[in-house]
């Protein structure tokens, strides 16, 4: 139980490294090329994710966050599973997977409103169970492209492949563990879109722009 512990509070805290807002403080600039210190809270959606800060500073800057955030929770889990003793190692990495996104989500830093969770949860999901978590993120990220395809909401897609993520592992007869965390990411990822599900029942969530467009 202690290690379970421990390795969820050491999860939490690598979770809580704030990618999108460190980015932004950073490396943003104004009108005039100076940097000025931007809040990725105060534009956009609010959020700290790969998509707002797309939106603030163009879309490599949202894919250097969304990989980083991925690696976050690729870390943690890689290791906890090469730490933890062998007769707790299935426990403690979907311990250390849950608490690695919840950090990113809640991170104490930012008085507990941080990112949506998705990529990070992409990138625990991915090695929790290789070879076959390759396959499933490979599927679930098809359900991904596909429903922000037809639907243009990014939110939309991001929960409903996490959910799809729970059912391929089910399908592949994954630890039990395993098809436990998934959902359970999946719910901690729909909690976190809560806004994002009123402004898509409002008609007023933002839609995923093609080039042209």
């Amino acid at each position: 139980m202690r290690n379970i512990i421990l390795w969820a509070i050491v999860s939490y805290f690598i979770g809580s490294l704030p990618t999108g807002y460190v980015v932004t403080k950073l490396f943003h600039k104004d009108a005039d090329g100076k940097r000025d210190g931007l809040d990725i809270r105060t534009i956009g959606s609010g959020a700290m994710g790969a998509t707002n800060v797309g939106r603030a500073m163009g879309p490599v800057w949202s894919w250097f966050t969304a990989i980083v955030d991925m690696l976050k929770g690729a870390f943690a889990l890689l290791l906890a599973a090469h730490i933890a003793p062998a007769e707790e190692q299935q426990t403690i990495m979907a311990i250390s997977a849950f608490a690695v996104v919840l950090g990113h989500i809640f991170p104490v830093w930012l008085k507990f409103k941080g990112g949506k969770g998705v990529a990070t949860a992409y990138g625990t999901l991915f090695f929790i169970w290789p070879y076959n978590s390759f396959a499933v993120i490979l599927l679930s990220g098809a359900v991904w492209f596909i429903v922000r395809r037809v639907t243009r909401y990014v939110s939309l897609a991001s929960m409903l492949s996490l959910v799809a993520s729970s059912i391929f592992f089910a399908m592949l007869d994954a630890p039990t563990i395993f098809t436990g965390l998934a959902a359970g990411l999946a719910l901690l990822v729909i909690i976190s879109h809560r806004e994002n599900i009123a402004r898509m029942i409002k008609g007023t969530e933002n839609k995923y722009k093609r080039k042209g467009e």
